[in-house]
């Protein structure tokens, strides 16, 4: 319980027989640290068990890889990955043996480190006092000996208890270095938590060294809690969060605890809600917004308003609060020992569960890879030593003159065969050839059904023509695959069983059934690729409106492209381009023309007027009054104003008529013309793809089949005189692999279980 209300006295007065309860030494009730005890035991039990196994699927390898016989079974690489487990084994029954769960707490000088320790330890154990206190690292595991001693890092040699004071206090002339470590073993009958495998660390106040990094690396990494101890008195310092972002860049969310020790203080101070709540703000802000370990819920219940000094001093006197002097305990003391225990609490179910995590999940793993190799080796060998069974057996049986037999049989298949599939790929090649020819010819009908919104803006048309070219190449390929498909694969399949009926025929009686195992287990897709979309690429459509009694159109009609093209490339004088390209026309046009034979006098002058239109009405308005002018004077008014009539109404109308449906019907035309002529180019391509397709398809089904009969051969040739050596030994193998092949099974199981009982039940 974190952040606590605050409750009258008659409730303080209630809870404090429970507080009492739960300040006790926790034997009459199961400790949420037994989850990792437990644990600790049943994945020992399971490598004890496991390393049994290794030692004894090794022992099979070694005996199987000694017989030249059996060395198929068991191969030389299964053999060193078999005794390479042993090692690994060892080395994390190890590994496991020295697991515990640990717990780091670090804060600043003077915050009372030494003290909370103490009283989880219900001992004054470590130096404690004001100011700088604690010197170097200070850690606390169980011991199985009666009395209490201490070690350092530069000897194995025993040291008293009571040596600590010199050792690890900053007030001492012989105090170590600020990071060493002491390790204090201390009797685990004294302590319920010694004795469930935690490990308590104290370390010196961060404030008082640079060299964070180091204690992070040389003592943090292998942490699963930490307990900042902050004071009361103050509100969390930036040396805390600083320390703390350090160990969160190396931790993945590490799990930690915020303790505001010396909260017995608040009893003297008057606004003490504001300062609790302000600290619950600070501390959950800095645990969910800055570190992101945990959310703004869980922040909460991670910070816990304690008083060290007097958990201390009430578990020295055995948890009789009322035995402990008054001057030790200031009013509200209950609310805070209890406040202390449930923090020991959640510590401790937060704590066995993460450590269960980070000690034995990845062990388990890696239990789960060798055992599941182990079991892949003993499976490998189980089926090879059967089928090493079977091929004795019916190696007894055969006589050498069957492989001779053989021999010839399967050269004159071979002949059959290649003969039936030339007459096959030739057959679909023309039928493709013929069905694509058919398809190219309706083009336009299939280009008409393609209906979809047409617009001619420039976007909206390569929409359109994407749209197009996905509809004309799957319509295709549905057409193709209907008109072809079917014989071609009905063909296919009968071509394959005559394939294996004749094999089947000169084959032994027990590979018949191998060979309708090697047939397809269903029918292979032919692939028409058209590629219409990259095909026709190239392809650019011409919809803009042209009016046929254009000036253009009139010159293009009477003198065709070129004469258009070298006319509107005439000289820079107006009335030169006019005679230019009245010579070019008069020959273009020819003696039979009407406009050749009405005389060389008007001819030329219309002639002249055709060729300079365009590019007087090209230029300016009075280009267009020149020629007006011109063909006034030649006709007359009166068949001016007629003429333009006419001409305006045939404009006019064509100009209406022109809308976006017929722009389509332009569009689609061309696109049929474009596109037939791409297609055309393709057929022989495409058709050859097919019949590819085919051949291939029957060429490997043919090969499939005649691996089987080589297999065959081989066995005739290699084993006729070998039938009975060895069968005994190989029988003995299968056996002794079946035997390891379950034992795998039974510990995979038993894996299972562990995760389903302590992993998943600690939430992981």
């Amino acid at each position: 319980m974190s952040g606590m209300v605050h409750r009258s006295m008659d409730d303080e007065d209630a809870e404090t027989g429970a507080s009492n309860r739960k300040l006790g030494n926790g034997h009459n009730q199961e400790s949420a640290l037994q989850l990792f005890v437990n644990a600790k035991k049943k994945i020992n039990d399971i490598f004890r068990n496991i390393g049994q196994y290794v030692l004894e699927a090794d022992k099979f390898v070694q005996d199987v890889t000694s017989v030249p016989e059996c060395s198929v079974i068991v191969g030389p690489e299964n053999s060193e990955v078999v005794h390479g487990f042993c090692e690994k084994i060892d080395g994390i029954t190890e590994v496991l043996a020295r697991d515990h769960m640990k717990v780091v707490f670090f804060g600043r000088t003077s915050n009372g480190k030494s003290t909370v320790i103490n009283a989880m330890l219900r001992d004054k154990i470590l130096p404690s006092g004001i100011g700088h206190t604690t010197h170097c690292f200070i850690q606390v595991e169980g011991s199985d000996s009666k009395d209490g001693f201490l070690l350092t890092e530069d000897t194995d040699k025993p040291k008293s208890i009571t040596d600590i004071k010199q050792l690890a206090s900053a007030l001492s002339d012989v105090k170590l270095q600020e990071n060493s470590l002491i390790r204090i073993l201390w009797p685990k009958e004294k302590c319920r938590l010694l004795r469930e495998d935690v490990v308590l660390v104290d370390s010196p106040g961060i404030d008082v060294s640079p060299d964070l990094d180091l204690w992070i690396d040389k003592f943090c990494v292998d942490a699963d809690v930490f307990v900042l101890v902050a004071n009361a008195e103050s509100t969390l310092m930036q040396t805390e969060k600083n320390f703390f972002h350090k160990v969160s860049e190396k931790l993945s969310k590490p799990n930690i605890f915020i303790l505001q020790n010396r909260w017995d203080v608040s009893e003297m101070e008057e606004d003490i809600d504001q300062v609790k709540q302000q600290h619950i703000d600070r501390n959950s802000d800095f645990l969910a917004e800055e570190l992101k370990v945990t959310d703004k819920k869980g922040a909460k219940d991670r910070l816990f308003f304690v008083s060290a000094r007097e958990a201390l001093a009430s578990r020295l006197n055995n948890d009789n609060v009322f035995a402990t002097p008054e001057r030790v305990l200031l009013p509200g003391f209950q609310a805070r020992l209890f406040e202390f225990a449930n923090f020991e609490k959640e510590f401790e179910v937060c704590i066995s569960q993460s450590a269960v995590k980070t000690k034995f999940e990845q062990h388990t793993n890696r239990a789960h890879y060798i055992n599941s190799e182990l079991r892949t080796v003993m499976e490998e060998a189980y089926t090879k030593s059967l089928s090493l069974q079977d091929e004795q057996m019916q190696l007894r049986k055969e006589k050498s003159d069957r492989l001779s037999h053989l021999d010839r049989q399967l050269d004159l298949l071979t002949g059959e065969v290649k003969n039936k599939i030339k007459a096959m790929v030739e057959d679909v090649e023309r039928k493709v050839s013929c069905a694509l020819n058919d398809e190219i010819r309706r083009l336009s009908v299939l280009v008409e059904e393609f209906e979809r919104p047409f617009h001619p803006d420039a976007m909206l048309l390569n929409v359109y023509k994407k749209e197009l070219h996905m509809f004309v190449e799957e319509q295709l390929c549905l057409n193709l695959s209907g008109r072809c498909t079917g014989p071609i694969l009905r063909n296919t399949d009968l071509l394959q069983h005559s394939f294996a009926d004749r094999l089947s025929a000169i084959l032994p009686e027990e590979s018949k059934q191998q060979l309708l195992n090697l047939m397809p287990k269903r029918d292979f897709e032919i692939a028409y690729r058209l590629d219409c979309r990259n095909l026709c690429a190239g392809f650019r459509e011409d919809i803009e409106f042209r009016f046929s009694l254009s000036p253009t159109a009139l010159v293009q009609r009477f003198l065709g492209t070129k004469g258009q093209v070298r006319f509107l490339e005439g000289s820079d004088s107006l009335f030169q381009r006019g005679r230019q390209m009245s010579s070019e026309a008069a020959g273009a046009l020819g003696g039979d023309n009407p406009l050749s034979a009405s005389g060389g006098g008007d001819n030329e002058i219309l002639i002249s007027v055709l060729a300079t239109f365009a590019s007087l009405t090209s230029r300016s308005t009075l280009g267009a009054a020149v020629v007006t002018g011109l063909v006034a004077k030649a006709a007359g008014w009166r068949v001016i104003v007629v003429t333009g009539a006419l001409y305006g109404g045939v404009y006019l109308y064509e100009r209406l008529t022109w809308t976006s449906k017929a722009r389509e019907r332009a569009f689609k035309q061309q696109y049929v013309d474009y596109a037939s002529s791409k297609l055309r180019l393709i057929i022989d391509l495409t058709s050859s793809n097919c019949s590819h397709q085919v051949q291939q398809e029957l060429t490997s089904t043919f090969a499939r089949l005649c691996h089987q009969a080589d297999v065959t051969k081989q066995q005739l040739e290699a084993e006729v005189k070998q039938v009975d050596k060895g069968l005994t030994i190989i029988k003995e193998i299968s056996s002794r692999a079946k035997s390891l092949r379950n034992k795998a099974d039974f510990f995979d199981r038993e894996l299972q279980g562990f995760v389903a009982q302590f992993l998943r039940h600690a939430g992981l």
